[in-house]
C-alpha cells in the first residue's frame, strides 16, 4: 500500500469515498446531512490538493484510492484563552466500504501522526458522530480518548 498526499488527478476517487461518508452521515441523523450531495465541488477539492494547511492524504494499492485522510492545520496564536500549540485536525477519515477490516485506516491515521510529529504538532483532533459507533470503536482502539462532548437538544 502506498501513502500519499492526494492530487488533483485523485478527485475522482475522492468523490466516491466522500458520497460513502456522506451516506453514512446521511442514514445515520438524515436531519441534519442532506443525501446524494457533495461535500465539496472538484474545484474546492483541486484548491485543497494543493493547500499544506489542508493536507488530504491518500492510501492507494495497485492504483486504486481506498482510504484519505482530510486534515486541517490549527493553530490558535495570541488567542486570549487557548494555549499557542498547533494542533491537526482529521476533518474526515474514510477507508472505502469494500476494504474494511484490512488496516488501511489503521495505515492512514499512523501515517498522518507520523506527519504532524513530523511538522510540530501537540496533538491531533476529530470528530466522530454518535450516528456511527464503528468509527467511534475505531478511534478508541487507535489510543484516542475524548477531549470534549457535543450535545444537542431537538426542539
Amino acid at each position: 500500500m502506498e501513502i500519499r498526499r492526494a492530487e488533483a488527478r485523485d478527485i475522482d476517487g475522492l468523490n466516491r469515498l466522500l458520497r460513502q461518508v456522506l451516506e453514512v452521515h446521511h442514514k445515520g441523523r438524515p436531519d441534519l446531512f442532506k443525501g446524494g450531495v457533495k461535500k465539496y465541488t472538484d474545484e474546492e477539492l483541486t484548491e485543497m490538493t494543493g493547500d499544506d494547511s489542508k493536507p488530504i492524504f491518500a492510501a492507494f494499492e495497485n492504483g486504486e484510492l481506498l482510504g484519505y485522510a482530510f486534515c486541517v492545520i490549527k493553530q490558535y496564536p495570541c488567542d486570549n484563552i487557548l494555549t499557542d500549540i498547533k494542533t491537526l485536525y482529521i476533518d474526515d477519515l474514510c477507508v472505502d466500504e469494500n476494504s474494511r477490516g484490512k488496516h488501511i485506516g489503521t495505515a492512514l491515521y499512523e501515517y498522518v501522526k507520523g506527519y504532524a510529529k513530523s511538522i510540530g504538532c501537540y496533538n491531533i483532533t476529530l470528530n466522530v458522530w454518535e450516528c456511527n459507533p464503528s468509527a467511534k470503536r475505531f478511534y478508541e482502539h487507535l489510543g484516542l480518548l475524548p477531549q470534549k462532548t457535543g450535545m444537542e437538544m431537538l426542539l
